[in-house]
């Protein structure tokens, strides 16, 4: 093997080495990438929780009489069907966001858990009637989906409160 062999040889690992490595690289930055935005989107979800628009649209849909049909749910005045839509708008969005992965669902369960069960049961009736006279097949779907995934989890693997067992913590 004269030098001239040896050195393209040595050329040829030190590319294949280059590659690898900026492949790891590029790996490594996608992770941490894909990390924030999930960092960024449960952040802002929770600051979203936190706004007392959505305080007043708990107090609503928790205490207001739901209506049982189409009929009566366009008899609602305005400003209260408002209520009811932007309400199951802002879950139909929550459970899109857990369905494609981009929010986690602890973080619904942990945050709103029962909240986002109690509310399908009350629209549960009139989306049913929606799908069927509209027709719209799709309506309330990731509602509805997020809500039957907290009900499962919490029949089946009910989790205790944080201040019962934080042995999670990675603080105290």
């Amino acid at each position: 093997m004269n030098t001239t062999d040896l050195i393209t040889i040595l050329a040829n690992v030190a590319l294949t080495l280059s590659f690898i490595v900026a492949v790891i690289f590029g790996l490594a930055q996608l992770r941490a990438a894909a990390r924030d935005r999930r960092e960024r989107l449960t952040l802002e979800t929770i600051r979203n929780f936190q706004t007392r628009e959505f305080a007043e649209l708990i107090f609503f849909v928790t205490t207001y009489k739901f209506p049982a049909t189409m009929t009566e749910f366009n008899q609602v005045p305005p400003k209260e069907r408002i209520f009811l839509i932007q309400f199951a708008q802002q879950m139909e969005s929550l459970g899109m966001q857990v369905a494609e992965g981009l929010i986690n669902l602890d973080l619904i369960d942990k945050t709103l858990g029962s909240l986002v069960v109690t509310t399908w049961e009350k629209y549960r009736v009139v989306f049913n009637e929606m799908r069927e006279k509209m027709p719209d097949p799709f309506l309330g779907e990731y509602y509805q989906w997020l809500a039957e995934c907290i009900d499962k989890r919490m029949r089946e693997n009910p989790r205790k409160p944080f201040h019962i067992d934080s042995s999670s913590a990675k603080i105290c």
